[in-house]
C-alpha cells in the first residue's frame, strides 16, 4: 500500500515548489525507512555506488563541455551566413534556414539550450528585420532549438539508455531516421505556410551585391566543414564501431576545443566559463538521476511494480493499450516536469510491461523521446519558451510564443504516428550499421 502513496506524495513535493532531485530523496528516504527501517540504508548506499560508478554516464560531462566550448567557437555564426545563403529566397527563408542551421548545430552539440539560444540570438534579429511574423519565429526558434532531443548526438539519449537498459550507440542511431523526418516535416509546414501568407514569411529581395555562386560555394564549405568533422568524429566513430559513446563523447570535446582554437576564440577564461557550466549542468544531472534511482528502487521494493501490474491487468487495456497510456501519461507529465524528470520517473515503471507486451525496447524509447520533444514546448513548464523570453526583445509576447509554438506540437504528434506506424523508421539502420537485433 505504501507503494501508491508515493506518487501522490512526490507530485505534491514538487508542485509546493522543492527542487524534483530533493523530492525524489526525499520521498524515498521516508518510505524506505518506514519499510525496511535502518535497512534502507545500504540500498540506498548501493544506488549512490550504481550511479557513480556508472562508465556510460561519463558522457554526460563530456557532451555538456563539447556544447559549451562550441557555443564560443564561431560555428554559429559562420552557419547561419551560410545557410541563409541558400534559403533566404524561398517563401519563409529565413525560417527555413534557421530550422536548418538548428538540425546542424543540435548534432554538433546534443545540447539543447544552447543550440537553441545561440541560434535564436542570430536568427531572431534577421526574421524581425524582414517583417516575420513573431508567432513564426517563436515557433520556429523553439522547435529548432528543440531538435537536440531527437537528433543525435543527445543527452537526452546518454540518460536513457542506462534507465531503459538499451544501447546508446543503438538509440543513437535509430534516432537519426526520425530527427531527420521531424525537421523535414517542420520545413514542409513554414514552407507551405508563407505560400498560403506571404505575410508571414516575406521573401528577402535581391540585392546588388549578393554573391555569385562560386562565391557561395566557398562560404558554404568554409561554413560547413567544422561542424562535419565534429559530426563525424563523434556519429560517425559510433555508427561504425569505432568508439562507444562514452569515447565518441570524448572525441566530441577534444574536437570542440580544437575548433574554438581555430576559430581563434580559444581563451582561458572562456574555457574556465565551459568547465563551471559543465560542473553546474552535470550535477544537476547526477542529483536528479540518483533520487530516480532512489525513488524507483524503494517503489520496487515496496511492492510497487506488483501493485502496477495488477491494476493493469484489472483494466485489460490490451498491448496497445497499455503503449497508448504510457505515452498519454508522458505527454501529461510534459506539461509540469522537465525531461530528466519524466525519464527517471516513468521509464523505468514502463520498461517492464513493455518487454511484456511484446513491443521492440528500442522502438518505444524513440516514441518517448518524441514524446519528450513536445514536453519542450507544451505550457506551463515549455523550457524552449522559457529560453525564448530569455533571449526574446519585448515585442515578441508570451502569447505569441505560445501560439506560435502549437503548430509545431501537431507536427510532433503527426511524427509520434509515423514512428509508430513505421517502426522501421527507429530500428533499420541499427540494424544495418550495428546488427542491433
Amino acid at each position: 500500500m505504501e507503494a501508491l502513496i508515493m506518487f501522490p506524495a512526490l507530485f505534491v513535493m514538487i508542485f509546493l515548489g522543492f527542487p524534483v532531485a530533493f523530492s525524489l530523496m526525499c520521498v524515498a528516504f521516508v518510505f524506505g525507512v518506514m519499510t525496511f527501517d535502518m535497512a534502507a540504508f545500504f540500498q540506498f548506499t548501493q544506488k549512490v555506488e550504481d550511479i557513480a560508478t556508472n562508465f556510460v554516464l561519463a558522457a554526460v560531462p563530456l557532451f555538456v563541455f563539447m556544447g559549451a566550448m562550441l557555443e564560443r567557437s564561431g560555428i554559429a555564426e559562420s552557419l547561419f551566413e551560410a545557410v541563409h545563403l541558400w534559403t533566404r529566397r524561398l517563401p519563409g527563408g529565413l525560417a527555413i534556414g534557421t530550422v536548418v542551421m538548428c538540425i546542424i548545430f543540435a548534432a554538433s552539440t546534443g545540447v539543447i539550450g544552447a543550440t537553441e539560444t545561440v541560434v535564436g540570438l542570430l536568427a531572431i534579429p534577421a526574421m524581425m528585420r524582414y517583417r516575420y511574423k513573431n508567432s513564426l519565429i517563436s515557433g520556429t526558434i523553439c522547435a529548432g532549438g528543440s531538435l537536440g532531443t531527437i537528433i543525435p548526438p543527445s543527452v537526452v539519449v546518454v540518460v536513457l539508455g542506462p534507465i531503459a537498459n538499451v544501447s546508446i550507440g543503438d538509440l543513437m542511431v535509430g534516432m537519426i531516421f526520425p530527427g531527420l523526418i521531424l525537421s523535414g516535416l517542420y520545413i514542409a509546414y513554414i514552407l507551405i505556410l508563407c505560400l498560403l501568407d506571404p505575410e508571414a514569411g516575406p521573401r528577402v529581395p535581391p540585392r546588388d551585391d549578393d554573391p555569385d555562386l562560386l562565391t557561395k560555394l566557398a562560404v558554404t564549405a568554409k561554413a560547413l566543414v567544422p561542424p562535419i568533422l565534429m559530426i563525424v568524429a563523434v556519429l560517425g566513430s559510433i555508427m561504425f564501431g569505432i568508439a562507444a559513446p562514452t569515447e565518441a563523447a570524448a572525441l566530441g570535446a577534444l574536437g570542440a576545443i580544437l575548433l574554438t582554437v581555430v576559430y581563434g576564440r580559444f581563451t582561458f577564461a572562456a574555457f574556465g566559463e565551459a568547465l563551471l557550466k559543465t560542473l553546474t549542468i552535470t550535477s544537476m544531472i547526477m542529483l536528479i538521476l540518483l533520487g530516480g534511482s532512489l525513488f524507483t528502487g524503494v517503489f520496487a521494493a515496496t511492492g510497487g511494480m506488483g501493485v502496477m501490474r495488477d491494476l493493469l491487468d484489472a483494466v485489460n487495456l490490451g498491448p496497445w493499450g497499455l503503449l497508448f497510456l504510457f505515452l498519454g501519461i508522458v505527454f501529461i507529465a510534459g506539461f509540469f516536469l522537465e525531461w530528466i524528470s519524466i525519464l527517471l520517473i516513468f521509464v523505468p515503471l514502463f520498461m517492464p510491461f513493455v518487454l511484456a507486451a511484446g513491443f521492440d525496447p528500442l522502438w518505444f524509447c524513440m516514441l518517448i523521446l518524441v514524446m519528450i520533444q513536445t514536453s519542450y514546448l507544451t505550457p506551463p513548464m515549455a523550457p524552449a519558451i522559457f529560453y525564448l523570453r530569455g533571449i526574446a526583445p519585448p515585442e515578441i509576447t508570451l502569447r505569441q510564443m505560445y501560439r506560435g509554438v502549437l503548430p509545431f506540437i501537431a507536427l510532433q504528434v503527426l511524427m509520434l504516428g509515423i514512428v509508430m506506424a513505421f517502426p522501421e523508421t527507429a530500428t533499420w539502420l541499427p540494424d544495418q550499421l550495428l546488427g542491433f537485433n
